[in-house]
């Protein structure tokens, strides 16, 4: 367990190749190690910055296992990327500030064709931009306030609020999770906690902040118009189809999560708690401030986990607001078009997993859960014999993919990467990409955009090689893809 020798077991990238597509990083006899997800040009990739975040976190209190995806890089505390796993310990750093970030699939029955010309395309854009909420101004038509808002992050996607926001009810079924309680198991605790939260102003500007659902906010938030190509396998096909996906028809994908509510409750909590070790003298874990914890069942960690439940609760409405905005803006384009929500699932959450036999809480950083066919927290549901949906995220130029888990997933504790993983950082992208290639690479791959210039911090170059992430999935045995989607165009809130 010790930092020297724990780098003396690794080589020049930090990683012991152990498969074509899996690697370990060795702490030693005492510790089980890390696991590494990615082929050598992946595991090349990972530089020694994020190799030793992921040791620290490793080493920290009560964690149980520690895997990086092939999307890993540096992050605030935890590589972004990465899983960790306690049965005792309590880990915010690993959920970060935008609590329950997400993506969501909405597949529609519109052929590809209707969205081939530009300016199709730039109506629906028009009429979605005019239907999100944006800046203090709800969603046009949809009965957001404070107190929509307050409901939202107490009652999650409760099929009374779902009608009443204009929300098909049976999208809940095809969420992981619909709605979050406290650890009391009621949602009245939780509505409790807010009332004391608006109460202390502890999140400020709460009713301005409710107006925020149906938005998809900055950075690499996004939707994307998609064309959806089911998988030649035969085996992958059909699942895809289960899953309610249409080859060659139109869908939308999108991320975003709990927006200022989840800022605010995160943000707090990783204040009180930091705040709280100082004062007892206690040590952070490898001296990293971003690495705080409080004990299961202590109630430190109950207010964390009530606090999270109303973020991820507030973060699943968003979602659902959003694909229902979505689909309005494509039916006043296309008339009749039908269109119905294929899942939405967590990249940014810690959830209570059975795991090695035990409960243990799973805090995925950037990672998606991967539950194969069979697995038992899927019985009674409609993927109990399929596995559900796993949205996976590329770039806009390279595409995107819907996988589904494999039996082999157990080994990084049911999860795979979120997306692809940035390459280089937003200010490297800015200082090394150029702006016409940036253009002149969308344009040829016949993607369009809301923004006047395409943010070069997101550009399709700042990220990794997509395919090369989905290899590593495939030959570690996690996850297979089923369908891949060819993205249209692309909505940003922030535009440059």
């Amino acid at each position: 367990m010790k930092h020297p020798s724990t780098i003396a077991t690794v080589n020049a990238t930090g990683i012991t190749t152990t498969g074509e597509a899996t690697g370990i990083v060795d702490l030693g006899d005492s510790i089980s190690p890390i696991y590494v997800i990615g082929t050598s040009a992946i595991r090349e990739s990972i530089g020694m910055g994020c190799i030793q975040q992921a040791i620290s976190a490793r080493m920290a209190p009560g964690v149980s296992r520690f895997v990086l995806n092939p999307d890993a890089h540096f992050g605030h505390g935890v590589p972004v990327g990465s899983v960790l796993v306690s049965p005792t310990h309590i880990y915010p750093g690993p959920v970060g500030v935008d609590i329950k970030c997400s993506m969501s699939l909405l597949q529609m029955d519109i052929p590809a064709e209707c969205v081939q010309e530009p300016h199709i395309r730039q109506r629906i854009i028009r009429e979605i931009e005019s239907k999100l909420a944006r800046g203090r101004r709800g969603p046009p038509g949809r009965p957001v306030n404070e107190q929509t808002g307050f409901e939202a992050a107490v009652k999650g996607g409760a099929k009374k609020l779902l009608d009443r926001l204009g929300i098909p009810t049976h999208w809940s079924g095809r969420c992981e999770d619909a709605y979050h309680v406290a650890t009391d198991g009621s949602s009245e605790s939780l509505a409790v906690r807010l009332e004391r939260l608006i109460r202390e102003k502890s999140i400020r500007d709460f009713a301005e902040k409710c107006k925020q659902l149906g938005s998809y906010g900055g950075g690499n938030h996004f939707g994307e118009c998609q064309v959806v190509q089911l998988a030649e396998d035969q085996p992958a096909k059909e699942i895809a189809q289960r899953f309610g996906l249409r080859d060659g028809c139109v869908a939308f994908l999108s991320h975003c999560g709990s927006r200022g509510v989840g800022h605010a409750l995160a943000t707090n909590q990783f204040r009180s708690l930091q705040q709280k070790f100082r004062k007892r003298s206690r040590a952070f874990p490898s001296g990293e401030p971003e690495l705080v914890y409080a004990e299961y069942g202590s109630p430190d960690a109950e207010t964390y986990l009530n606090d999270m439940a109303l973020g991820a609760n507030f973060a699943t409405v968003n979602h659902l607001l959003i694909n229902s905005i979505v689909l309005n803006a494509f039916r006043k384009v296309f008339p009749g078009a039908q269109g119905d929500l294929v899942y939405f699932i967590s990249h940014n959450i810690a959830r209570r997993e059975w795991i090695d036999d035990q409960y243990q809480w799973v805090h995925r950083k950037g990672a998606t859960r991967a539950l194969p066919a069979g697995h038992a927290e899927l019985t009674e549901t409609e993927f109990a014999t399929t596995g559900h949906p796993i949205l996976l995220p590329g770039n806009p130029r390279d595409g995107s993919v819907v996988m589904v888990a494999k039996p082999g997933a157990s080994l990084t504790a049911f999860s795979v990467n979120h997306g692809a993983g940035r390459r280089l950082s937003r200010t490297q992208a800015i200082a090394n990409l150029k702006r016409n290639h940036v253009d002149q690479s969308l344009a040829q791959a016949d993607v369009i955009s809301n923004c006047r210039n395409y943010p070069i911090d997101e550009a399709p170059d700042a990220y990794k090689d997509f395919q090369e992430v989905l290899a590593s999935v495939e030959k570690a045995g996690l996850a297979q893809r089923v369908a891949k989607l060819h993205a249209r165009f692309v909505i940003k809130e922030a535009k440059s």
